[in-house]
């Protein structure tokens, strides 16, 4: 389970990379992740300081540090 978390978080991360912000929509969107392996991807990364969030209202937006 482990090193699955870890390539989603490496996929969401080079999304990032290329794109700059975006929404958690837009990232479960571009990837084809599954909501879960979406959040905990982004659990992970947010674990080790390399992204941050921000929430307003019911969207949620990610990028790297």
């Amino acid at each position: 389970m482990v090193d699955k978390i870890g390539t989603a978080a490496g996929r969401v991360w080079n999304e990032l990379e290329l794109n700059g912000e975006m929404t958690t929509g837009a990232l479960k969107k571009s990837l084809a992740m599954t909501p879960f392996d979406l959040n905990v991807a982004i659990g992970w990364l947010a674990r080790e300081d390399k992204i941050a969030i921000s929430r307003q209202g019911n969207m949620i937006k990610v990028w790297l540090k």
